[in-house]
């Protein structure tokens, strides 16, 4: 089946978005009622998460109809659970790096509010982080629409969280704004890279992904959690591993439900700019409301307040936020430039001053009429022209070039 990439991206965003406001619901009831500490919980999660990860890779391993049941239901570019590769392993260490630190925010933020309603929104917090770390890292700066629809989304996710119940106090915002988005800032921008690294010459898979970068995380998580268990004389390592035999059957939900989340939330960080898609995976805040609600009239946590200012509050910060996605999402604009240069000119060279221009995210030499093609993505048409072009017409090498925008994408779902 195939599916235009800008449906895709939405696709896989928001499904990974409402698996991971079930998972919150999940974790939310493990840290109320079976693993209260969250150094414990991490190392429990971390651990069953391997195992999941491992017998969910095997299993989409499996041929089926001349291809592996991965490539047909997950990734088209699954084939089978591989060993990592050595351009890899930088990545993913960067990556489970970032992931171990903001999964132990998160369970720590989780204990101290407990309504995963709240929890959710400041971890969104990450979108502006991203937008930054995209100015520094793509050579892109971002536009005046991408700073205001960031800041639409944060603000919208803050209100969102307004209206319920639970506080914030010093140790929260410190997690909020020191760990949690930090991390999964720091998680996406890897992630992603990997998502565009090409293994065997095909476009790397994110359930190789996934799990290389679970079980990196879950040792990383290890020398974090033991070396606090050492200064502390504390043994949150042996009871996380030992919870996660005793409450398996909770951890095991947590675990799958965050596997799928995220491979789902790879694929989409290959198509789209990652702060892009972690906007439109932003929608998780309005997952959450549901499952808040369903936990509370389970007595899981406490109810909260139903004044209808506090409930206008909430809508508004929905409204907000759907209006910064859909302004992230209608302003992104696409191109291909195809370029001949001059003869006696070095390709390399000219390779070079292609990919220090602003904007251009691909840079590829070809054999035919024309020795390159660059791919550009921007904000508006009008920063392609006055940036891009300008740059080209000041390169000599370059003889002559065209500028195609792009319509439609199509891939694989």
């Amino acid at each position: 089946m195939r599916i235009r990439k800008k449906f895709l991206l939405y696709f896989l965003a928001l499904s990974s978005a409402l698996l991971s406001a079930l998972g919150s619901g999940i974790d939310t009831t493990i840290s109320r009622w079976f693993i209260t500490d969250p150094w414990t919980l991490g190392i429990a999660c971390f651990f069953g998460g391997v195992i999941i990860a491992l017998l969910f890779t095997l299993a989409f391993s499996l041929p089926f109809k001349g291809k592996s049941l991965g490539s047909r239901v997950m990734d088209p570019s699954f084939t089978r659970l591989r060993m990592i590769r050595k351009e890899e392993v930088k990545y993913q260490i960067l990556a489970a790096f970032g992931n171990a630190v903001s999964t132990l925010g998160y369970f720590a933020l989780l204990v101290i509010i407990v309504d995963p309603s709240v929890v959710m929104p400041f971890s969104q917090l990450v979108i502006l982080y991203l937008v930054l770390a995209e100015a520094i890292t793509e050579k892109n700066v971002p536009t005046l629409t991408e700073i205001q629809s960031s800041l639409i989304v944060t603000f919208g996710a803050i209100l969102g969280s307004i209206s319920l119940s639970g506080t914030l106090n010093l140790t929260s915002l410190v997690l909020v704004f020191l760990v949690i988005n930090p991390g999964w800032m720091i998680y996406s921008v890897y992630q992603r890279k990997l998502k565009l690294l090409k293994i065997d010459e095909k476009p790397n898979d994110s359930l190789n992904i996934r799990f290389w970068n679970v079980l990196f995380a879950f040792l990383i998580t290890v020398a974090i959690v033991g070396m606090y268990d050492m200064t502390s004389g504390s043994q949150h390592v042996q009871e996380g591993i030992a919870a996660s035999f005793i409450h398996f059957n909770w951890v095991a939900l947590v675990a799958i439900s965050t596997f799928f989340a995220l491979v789902l939330y790879i694929r989409a960080l290959g198509i789209g700019k990652a702060s892009v898609t972690q906007a439109v995976k932003s929608t998780t805040v309005v997952f959450a409301i549901p499952v808040s609600l369903l936990l509370s009239s389970l007595g899981i946590i406490d109810p909260f307040s139903t004044d209808p200012v506090m409930l206008l509050i909430k809508f508004i910060g929905v409204v907000l936020m759907i209006l910064g996605i859909a302004s992230f999402a209608l302003t992104l604009v696409k191109a291909y430039v195809f370029i001949k240069v001059k003869p006696g000119y070095s390709i390399d060279e000219t390779m070079k001053k292609l990919w220090d221009i602003r904007g251009v995210n691909r840079v590829t030499a070809t054999a035919g009429p024309y020795d390159f093609i660059i791919k550009i993505r921007m904000r508006t048409l009008l920063k392609g022209y006055e940036g891009v072009v300008r740059k080209l017409e000041g390169i000599e090498a370059i003889d002559k070039y065209r500028w195609e925008s792009v319509l439609k994408d199509w891939e694989n779902i």
